[in-house]
């Protein structure tokens, strides 16, 4: 089945090639469904351009980022026609650092039709002024969880940028912190293998992180048309939380169970590419390089009211990096623009485990499999794109190409495996009339591998173990996508997007020869789903300042369990969310109130021995109040979780699955209360 769809695959390329050379004149004004400029939206205050960008009707950033390698423009923003040179530190990032003050415009492009290869459907084309002065912002975000035992306080969150530049020239700079506390308390109910409650616990859990940054970029554009663009951040991500159990009450065997963890991560992140005129076309060189170092320790004690103590801590030092060297090629024929792309990408993942256990007063060490181990994949890829204007409304994109993959770990097994995958896409987008947009694409893609799957690890806290599978492959699927979006004009926008994968080699749970689980390959799986959202704007036919932002999602997948042989769906794959946010702008005054509801649930976590389901109660609702100039400043102040949410979790774990022998399950719900935001921003 796959190879016929193979073989049409290509079929349906190489007719759009032959398509695309029938003649037809464009000009890159053409590509411009809508632009907006940055006091359209003056009423929200936006401070940067993210703002701006969050406030086009009916559009979502995709922040990409997740595909193999650098790869062809897998984002929806572009800044001055130009893709962003970073994967962690991608369009959400660059767009935050730019100020308000330094944008001209926004355009609204069809993607299909521009020179960047893998861009389809709606992108935001950020241009900024040619005359830049020395522009800033910065943002704080205090916030106060009044609960009861849940209280907490975050005083250490904020955001400070600066934008500057000259003629041919830009820059910019910012300095972050992002910190979250939280908390949630409340009962487990455990019973045993009839139904019986053998335990109720209370539990009480605590997180916290800081994850302070520094990015910036530097852009500049030379007389002869040259484009160098250069891209860097550096972040630490130091994170500990805890959980304390207290269980069997009045039992012989009473105990409390303390959980740690902690992890003190750095990571850095390079990109820079560099664009020049060469012969009948431009050619882009492109280079990244990142690294993250991350040691972490899990650690649980039990005290018995006896006085025994018993307790396991898994440490954990996992060093991981890529580099990447692209290179692009554009160039005109035949009436179309064709890019041709070479990738070479270099990744590994370093790991160093211990496993303890606490003996007579003191941890000490025990066997664990692969306690040191490395994983290294070396992959090169080549890809040709073309994109042609076949008429007024039709646009159509095309790439066909293919990637070698070797993948090499080393522990206690030494193995080498390649693999050869091809790749492509073709999109056609149509424009019937000025306010209907419609786009279809279908891809040929191949998945990106987590690396850590391939090596034994331990869970203290739900006490799981996985073995190492050195036989993990890359999935591939075919993606089908449908995208309209109907124009309302000064009241908003409406999109409808529908997808179908079918995939080969689907990662999930599955049981390893010799014993054991681990994440591995099942033959195929399938999904399906869509996507609403709306943006409905009150000015024209109700009252003034009015806006209502509505989006719904929903996917299902199959799936043949390994132990069952039932239809299920991919072990924790999203499976429906909905957000709905109201603003209420008063006109000529600074003041302005708002509401968010939203709620989201994945798809259940199957082990081979196991099922459990984590997801809130119910949705999570806040309101604001915002005034937009207090001494030039703007302040928000946000009252969260207003519906009296729960974090709820629900686990059976089985002595065999297969025959429905249940050893025990675990049921808890916890409430976290509600807490205050205040955001004050400014510029300067």
């Amino acid at each position: 089945m796959y190879t016929h769809r193979s073989i049409a695959f290509v079929c349906m390329l190489l007719l759009a090639a032959a398509v695309s050379l029938v003649e037809a004149s464009t000009t890159e004004a053409d590509a411009i469904r809508q632009t907006y400029y940055p006091e359209d939206f003056s009423q929200f205050v936006p401070r940067s351009a993210l703002d701006l960008v969050k406030q086009v009707p009916g559009f979502s950033i995709d922040e990409g980022g997740g595909d193999r390698g650098f790869g062809q423009a897998d984002t929806n923003v572009l800044i001055n026609g130009r893709r962003v040179s970073g994967k962690s530190n991608g369009p959400m990032a660059a767009l935050e650092r730019l100020s308000v003050d330094s944008v001209i415009r926004l355009e609204v492009v069809d993607g299909a039709s521009l020179d960047i290869g893998g861009i389809s459907g709606q992108v935001i084309n950020v241009i900024t002024a040619a005359d830049r002065e020395t522009t800033g912002l910065f943002r704080y975000a205090p916030r106060f969880r009044p609960t009861g035992g849940n209280s907490e306080e975050r005083l250490r969150e904020f955001t400070v940028a600066v934008t500057g530049g000259d003629d041919d020239s830009e820059w910019t700079l910012q300095v972050a912190n992002e910190q979250r506390i939280f908390s949630d308390a409340g009962d487990e109910v455990v019973r045993n293998s009839t139904g019986e409650i053998t335990d109720t616990r209370f539990e009480r859990a605590i997180n916290q992180f800081d994850r302070p940054s520094i990015s910036g970029s530097y852009s500049r554009v030379t007389e002869s048309g040259n484009a160098l663009n250069l891209v860097a951040e550096l972040n630490g991500n130091y994170s500990d939380s805890g959980e304390t159990s207290e269980r069997l009450f009045e039992d012989p065997d009473e105990n409390t169970r303390v959980l740690s963890s902690a992890e003190d991560e750095h990571n850095y992140e390079i990109g820079a590419d560099y664009e020049f005129d060469l012969g009948a076309g431009r050619l882009k060189l492109i280079g990244l390089h990142r690294f993250e170092s991350s040691p972490t320790v899990d650690r649980t004690t039990t005290t018995f009211v006896n006085g025994v103590v018993e307790g396991t801590a898994f440490t954990r030092q996992a060093d991981e990096a890529e580099s990447i060297i692209r290179t692009e090629f554009s160039f005109p024929a035949w009436g179309s623009q064709w890019r041709w792309s070479v990738e070479a990408t270099e990744n590994y993942l370093d790991l160093d485990s211990q496993l303890e256990r606490l003996t007579v007063g003191a941890f000490t060490a025990v066997d664990l499999p692969d306690a040191k181990a490395r994983v290294e994949e070396t992959r090169a890829e080549s890809t040709l794109n073309v994109s042609k204007r076949l008429s007024e409304q039709l646009t159509l994109q095309a790439t066909i190409g293919a990637e070698y993959s070797e993948i090499r770990q080393t522990g206690s097994f030494d193995i080498t495996r390649d693999f050869v995958r091809p790749k492509g896409f073709l999109a056609l987008n149509y424009k019937p009339t000025d306010d209907l947009f419609l786009s279809a694409k279908l891809e040929r893609a191949v998945g990106q591998l987590r690396f850590f799957d391939f090596i034994a690890s331990v869970d203290v806290n739900q006490e799981r173990e996985d073995v190492t599978n050195v036989n993990l492959v890359p999935p591939q699927s075919w993606d089908f996508t449908l995208e309209a979006q109907q124009s309302l004009g000064k009241s908003g926008n409406l999109t409808l997007s529908l997808f179908h994968e079918d995939v080969e080699d689907i990662v999930d749970r599955i049981p390893i020869e010799g014993g054991g689980q681990a994440p591995g390959n099942i033959d195929s799986a399938s999904s399906y789903g869509g996507f609403i959202d709306a943006t409905i704007l009150t000015d024209e036919f109700l009252w003034k300042g009015g806006r209502a932002d509505l989006s719904l999602s929903y996917m299902t997948s199959k799936v043949k369990d390994p132990i069952l042989g039932n239809r299920r769906k991919i072990s924790g794959d999203f499976y429906k969310s909905y957000e709905l946010s109201l603003r209420q702008d008063f006109n000529d005054t600074p003041w302005a109130i708002g509401a968010v509801v939203d709620y989201w649930e994945n798809a259940p976590s199957v082990r081979i021995d196991e099922v459990s389901f984590n997801n809130k109660s119910r949705g999570t609702l806040y309101i604001f109040v915002e005034h937009k100039d207090v001494m030039g400043l703007t302040v928000k102040a946000y009252a969260w979780n207003l519906l009296g949410a729960e974090n709820r979790f629900r686990r059976t774990v089985y002595s065999d699955r297969l025959a429905d022998e249940v050893l025990f399950s675990e049921r808890r719900s916890r409430n976290f209360g509600y807490s205050y935001t205040l955001v004050i921003e400014g510029a300067f």
